[in-house]
């Protein structure tokens, strides 16, 4: 796939202040025409800036990551148990469901550029940022939640930072995940407020 810019910079004028400008001047034709030769490479166009490869293997880790996460999240809502084991049960169940949901979500762009989810459960914990951790009781699972939550956001934060403008699509998604991530580490940071208080 060529590497050439179908949007062209047309000589550097000065404007009415001036300063120089840079005009945006678009070249259809040759966009059109690498539209065509390319198209078996989907999404993925020649202005495509980012490094496919790396791009896709961090999606693959955060897939891995999001499935022990559900994983984590699913048992330690069986596993609840006490006088608050209701509500904070709940609350795992619902992180489950959206841990799930992005797994569903960063699989389905994995695709998109032409890669291949890796599902595969043998090596799903030494792919994923957080760590499966069961937890003693409910408190641990508390706290290990919290933690497996800040993982995340570090790791996602850093993403979101190496991608910059060079997959913008694959940045937006990432910055979706990790809003969810830091509401589910402020729910965890309150249920443990709320069980050691």
């Amino acid at each position: 796939m060529s590497k050439s810019s179908a949007v062209k910079a047309a000589p550097v004028q000065p404007n009415e202040t001036g300063q120089k400008s840079d005009p945006f001047v678009l070249d259809v034709e040759k966009i059109r025409a690498d539209a065509r030769q390319h198209m078996d490479d989907g999404p993925v166009t020649s202005s495509y800036g980012a490094d496919k490869d790396v791009v896709l293997k961090l999606l693959n880790d955060a897939l891995a990551t999001e499935i022990v996460c559900t994983l984590r999240y699913k048992r330690h809502y069986f596993m609840a148990k006490g006088i608050h084991s209701e509500a904070v049960a709940s609350e795992f169940a619902e992180h489950a469901t959206e841990e799930q949901e992005h797994a569903d979500t960063l699989a389905e762009r994995i695709v998109q550029l032409g890669g291949e989810p890796n599902f595969a459960p043998d090596s799903l914990a030494s792919r994923s940022h957080s760590e499966y951790k069961e937890g003693g009781n409910l408190i641990d699972m508390i706290r290990e939640n919290l933690i497996a939550e800040r993982i995340a956001i570090d790791t996602y934060r850093e993403i979101i930072r190496y991608l910059g403008e060079k997959d913008v699509t694959t940045r937006r998604l990432f910055e979706e995940i990790l809003a969810v991530e830091e509401e589910h580490a402020d729910d965890m940071a309150d249920l443990l407020d709320g069980l050691d208080g």
